[in-house]
């Protein structure tokens, strides 16, 4: 068996294998834990879920994205479940992705690489460009990324929409150096091992910068329990259905059932989310456009 080296291709074979082009997003929040598993430690608990999550959604998602700041906030117990779960995904044939958003320059970046890949083992990180593609370029080294480019909360408008002299948004500027950087990365599959985080509710931004970025893999968080929808995120797709990971958190993990068959409600919230990725998709050629 060929194995795959290419970040792009290694997630494009995960997804075809899967049959949909979905993320779960794991940001495990104490307060909003299953009762099942009341009286253990915070860690323990944090820990147990994590590893519930992945065997439920096992077979059914393709990628798991692991937020970081959820388990630092433990400190080094926190980081060591971090590193068990993400071997647990890997384990279970999952892509990783570690939800880092880091952003620096020179040899800190370099530092950074070295825990997010090269440490836990993620196979795509979350990086912000806004310090210049410098602080992106060391995190492509042997893994994907996915640069900060148009993002879903409402705070984002204030600076990625802003035009600038050239009647371009910010975001779209970020797009044209993210697209600029990656050409040089593409895969077999026809994609870049850069991608690019484009929130499911920007809906009237998507196309624009869908054009500018056409072999970025778009990373769509906000589906779901965030507000995004079908019609919201089909854009993000390229005309053949490929393109794009949309990515349910809460709507997936948190499914509104917490006794004992907790890992069952998770699992068919999966499946639900799956199927109606994939449903949409179905009709080659039907992707939709704001314009």
């Amino acid at each position: 068996m060929t194995t795959l080296t290419h970040p792009a291709d290694r997630l494009y074979a995960a997804i075809d294998s899967i049959g949909s082009p979905v993320c779960v997003g794991l940001d495990p929040v104490l307060e909003k834990l299953p009762s099942a598993l009341s009286g253990r430690s915070g860690v323990g608990r944090i820990e147990s879920f994590s590893l519930g999550i992945i065997e439920a959604v096992r077979g059914l998602i393709p990628c798991i994205k692991f937020q970081s700041a959820c388990y630092e906030r433990f400190g080094h117990e926190g980081l060591r479940v971090l590193e068990v779960a993400m071997a647990a995904a890997r384990e279970a044939g999952m892509c990783t992705i570690l939800d880092a958003k880091r952003g620096d320059i020179g040899v800190s970046a370099e530092h950074y690489e070295a825990a997010l890949v090269g440490h836990y083992r993620a196979d795509w990180t979350t990086v912000s460009p806004y310090l210049g593609m410098d602080t992106v370029v060391p995190f492509l080294r042997t893994a994907g990324a996915f640069a900060l480019v148009r993002t879903s909360n409402p705070g984002s408008d204030l600076l990625q929409g802003l035009l600038t002299a050239g009647g371009a948004t910010i975001a779209e500027r970020v797009a044209d150096l993210v697209a600029a950087e990656g050409n040089s990365r593409v895969g077999a599959c026809g994609y870049s091992s850069l991608g690019a985080v484009v929130g499911a509710t920007k809906v009237r931004d998507i196309d624009a910068l869908r054009k500018r970025m056409p072999a970025q893999i778009f990373l769509v968080p906000g589906y779901g329990a965030q507000g995004g929808t079908i019609s919201d995120v089909l854009p993000c797709f390229h005309a053949d259905g490929r393109g794009a990971l949309i990515s349910a958190s809460r709507s997936v993990i948190y499914p509104g059932v917490s006794g004992l068959d907790w890992r069952s409600s998770v699992r068919r919230a999966a499946n639900d989310f799956a199927s109606e990725i994939s449903a949409a998709l179905a009709p080659a050629g039907a992707r939709p456009s704001h314009a």
